[in-house]
């Protein structure tokens, strides 16, 4: 792999974040990339700064949806420290997304070290107060600018940087969550584990509808049966019963989230009985009808741990906590967030420290 090139702009003036950043909507000086192609593998890797990308109109991305793309955080720690979380686990999925949609594997230890190098350049634009962080967007896309249905040949993968806000600016605060069942997200050996732009353009329109109803989000169901319930639009689902913490088995059809991942093994440190199974729409109304449910929560990288305080289906209303977060949403947020800004020792390698090179990750 050839060494990075850098063409960095140097700044004449102190960055300054606006008190409300939101998600998505500012972005960061500089940006990496580095290109593909079958006789060169990839090549001409850079740091450069923030621009608008030149591409063909016929390039393939554009017409044929090959793109996949990956979100993970920065954070600044209480010592000052710029922390990554999981960032080799993000890039291993990103590798998985690549094969499902017939794109070029990257080596993780290199694509590791430029994002290191990328965030350790930008690190001004790590917010700093609570909830805030810095989120990192690798993508790649098919560029071959050619009109037939066929895997492009030549791609481009593109890292950029965003500071963003609190989720929950004005507190934890449970969502009201709408079980879909006009619609299908994904089916089992589709392309429902990938982080590919199909996914989320077949949330849209069942994502829109439910939030002109007043909802903040759908949960969907399984595409066959219209009967399993798999994942949030943006999260993946928990349920928690009184003896067990259940969560929909991967099965093809459910992205496999960083975060899930993380909270089923903290779960499980706890003592806690943690099952990954099917678990029907039916038996979640029975069982909170019996009292035996708890409540519900998400996960996902953006909003860490989502209390979900009501969830309707068909006719039925349900509502969790007295519309308060519940108890363990609220203790997994703050264990994990206590881990992000380095307030609680990581006992599981998952933080990736950039001012200390050669730390092993996981």
């Amino acid at each position: 792999m050839e060494k990075t090139k850098y063409l960095i702009k140097e700044r004449t003036e102190k960055v300054v974040l606006p008190e409300k950043l939101g998600f998505g909507q500012i972005f960061s000086d500089h940006m990496f990339q580095m290109d593909y192609s079958p006789s060169k593998g990839w090549y001409s890797p850079q740091i450069l700064p923030v621009d608008n990308l030149m591409t063909h109109p016929a390039s393939s991305f554009i017409h044929y949806g090959q793109t996949i793309f990956e979100g993970l955080k920065a954070f600044k720690t209480v010592k000052n420290e710029i922390i990554i979380f999981r960032p080799e686990t993000h890039i291993e999925r990103l590798n998985n997304s690549a094969k499902r949609i017939c794109m070029p594997q990257v080596d993780v230890k290199f694509v590791l070290e430029a994002l290191t190098e990328l965030v350790r350049i930008d690190s001004d634009w790590i917010p700093t107060k609570r909830g805030e962080s810095l989120y990192i967007r690798p993508f790649m896309y098919g560029l071959d600018p050619a009109l037939g249905v066929r895997p492009s040949r030549d791609y481009r993968l593109v890292i950029l940087l965003s500071p963003v806000g609190a989720y929950y600016p004005e507190g934890f605060k449970p969502v009201k969550i709408l079980v879909q069942d006009d619609y299908v997200r994904a089916v089992r050996k589709g392309l429902g584990e990938c982080k590919t732009a199909a996914n989320y353009a077949a949330s849209l329109l069942a994502t829109e509808e439910a939030m002109k109803k007043g909802f903040t989000q759908v949960l969907w169901l399984d595409g066959v049966h219209q009967k399993y319930v798999e994942e949030v639009g943006t999260m993946n689902i928990f349920i928690n019963f009184k003896d067990e913490v259940v969560t929909p088995k991967l099965n093809g059809s459910i992205l496999p989230g960083v975060t899930r991942r993380s909270v089923i093994q903290i779960l499980k440190e706890w003592g806690m009985k943690v099952t990954e199974r099917e678990i029907s729409i039916d038996e979640i109304i029975s069982e909170y009808e019996t009292g035996n449910l708890l409540g519900l929560f998400g996960s996902g990288t953006a909003a860490i741990i989502s209390s979900i305080g009501w969830l309707t289906y068909k006719e039925k209303s349900m509502t969790f906590n007295n519309g308060e977060p519940g108890e363990l949403d609220v203790k997994l947020f703050n264990e994990l967030t206590s881990i992000h800004y380095g307030e609680k020792e990581d006992t599981h390698n998952w933080i990736f420290n950039v001012d200390k090179k050669g730390i092993e990750v996981s």
